[in-house]
């Protein structure tokens, strides 16, 4: 299928622009391909700065949105009251004096691998506010704001836009992506700081929304027509490059760039590594088992391929399903806590950890690589009339592995009932300030929004007692 002029088509960005040359394989992009590149240009046109202090060449993290009791991963507290420490006790770990709940048996066999934040904290108890605060590094204006929305004042670009600005892909894909789908609300509000902010769209962070549990787990943008090979795919690059100098030169002029954006499209349908990384039936049923078969599981391991075909940052969102129960979506446990804890969360997440963990190590790659783990907040310390917690923001647990990290250390300390920070109280900026340092950015660095202004990329000073 040929298709030289298209009607208008109106973009979310807003601008009309003319979709030329839907030239078979070409056509199976979709919008979603091109976008990806023309948002990737800046990050190709920009030399990347050195990074000789570098422990790490990339970071997953895994971001268990909803907000994860405290007392029930990371910081149990076996000694509280059972309406505080809840139903669950600690466990022993590999790492002598250091306990975890018990319902996270294999990360405890790996806990050596592990730094432990136990002092985090937002002071903030919404969800979206609190998350854009822990995603960018800056507290979010105001504070306590549930359904907010992306945009000024609140415009601070997440994690992934710094490093989309001041990393370089290590391959033909971008140097940042998160998966399987944007963090939202009940009401389908999208939670502010998951994109680029002031730093504008040419270093978005990109979109990957998939479900990669499913039993054929692969993205259909990435996938060649069922009637187009490799040959036929280098057959119709020449096609169109033949064709392009009889486009009449206004459509040249609306669509500046575009042939920059159709052959780095090329290039990557035409790069098995980079299609390769989207194809999970790669690996053997014995791994995919191992990472376990939830969307989250099998997200977790998506990030492990993505880094191995060189992004340098992935954020793996805990996966929201339509039955989620609308009074505890996710890690929000208002209700049922003791339940959902031990039969749908923890096991998830234990050994999706675990198994990156020990994936990771087995292919040489774990020193070279940092994993987070984290959340918007916490839960409170005392449980609610409804079996749950509710949101705690001034106390809360996170935890790193890896790349410049010291393994088994534990920094900060909560109270007695893991309510409040009582040592080391560790903020979002402090953590981005971290995570920036590992992958040998100086995190006083400063870059520049799309007006000129001068902004630092962290706040924070680097966590000194969790590092290699």
């Amino acid at each position: 299928m040929l298709s030289l002029l298209q009607p208008p088509v109106r973009l979310c960005d807003g601008l009309a622009r003319r979709r030329l040359l839907q030239i078979g394989g070409l056509s199976s992009l979709g919008l979603h391909l091109p976008e990806f590149w023309r948002l990737s240009s800046a990050q190709a046109a920009s030399p990347a700065p050195s990074r000789p202090s570098a422990k790490a060449k990339a970071c997953i993290i895994l971001f268990l949105m909803g907000g994860p009791p405290q007392h029930s991963t990371f910081d149990p507290k076996p000694q509280a009251p059972r309406e505080i420490r809840g139903a669950y006790g600690p466990i022993a770990t590999a790492v002598p004096g250091l306990q975890l709940c018990e319902l996270w048996p294999r990360t405890a066999l790996v806990a050596d691998r592990l730094a432990v934040l136990r002092a985090m904290s937002t002071g903030d108890n919404a969800h979206s506010s609190s998350g854009y605060y822990m995603m960018t590094g800056v507290p979010h204006a105001p504070m306590n704001a549930e359904n907010a929305n992306p945009g000024f004042p609140n415009d601070s670009p997440h994690m992934g836009a710094i490093a989309r600005s001041l990393l370089t892909s290590r391959g033909q894909l971008p140097a940042a992506v998160r998966l399987p789908h944007r963090i939202f609300n009940t009401d389908g509000s999208v939670w502010p700081g998951q994109d680029a902010g002031y730093l504008g769209r040419a270093v978005e962070p990109w979109l990957l929304n998939c479900q990669p549990a499913s039993a054929a787990a692969k993205i259909d943008e990435f996938l060649l027509s069922h009637d187009v090979d490799d040959r036929r795919l280098r057959d119709r690059r020449q096609l169109l490059k033949q064709l392009a100098p009889d486009i009449p030169g206004q459509l040249v002029m609306e669509n500046s760039g575009w042939d920059q954006l159709a052959d780095r499209a090329f290039d990557v349908l035409g790069s098995s590594p980079a299609r390769q990384a989207f194809e999970l039936d790669r690996e053997s049923a014995e791994t995919r088992d191992r990472y376990g078969r939830s969307q989250f599981g099998q997200s977790v391991l998506m990030g492990r391929r993505l880094v191995e075909a060189g992004v340098s940052l992935v954020q793996v969102n805990w996966y929201r399903g339509a039955d989620e129960p609308s009074d505890a979506p996710c890690w929000d446990s208002h209700a049922r806590e003791t339940q959902r804890l031990k039969d749908v969360l923890c096991p998830s997440a234990d050994q999706a950890l675990a198994a990156l963990l020990e994936d990771l190590s087995e292919r040489g790659l774990l020193d070279e690589t940092l994993v987070v783990v984290m959340s918007e907040f916490g839960r409170t310390p005392r449980m609610n009339g409804g079996g749950g917690r509710d949101h705690w923001g001034h106390v809360f647990s996170a935890a790193l592995a890896g790349g410049g990290i010291q393994g088994g250390a534990v920094y900060g300390a909560s109270d007695e009932i893991g309510g409040f920070a009582k040592e080391n109280k560790t903020s979002p900026q402090d953590l981005t300030a971290t995570i920036f340092h590992c992958l040998g950015l100086d995190p006083h660095t400063v870059i520049q929004d799309t007006v000129g202004r001068p902004i630092p990329i962290s706040r924070g000073e680097v966590i000194q007692g969790i590092l290699a």
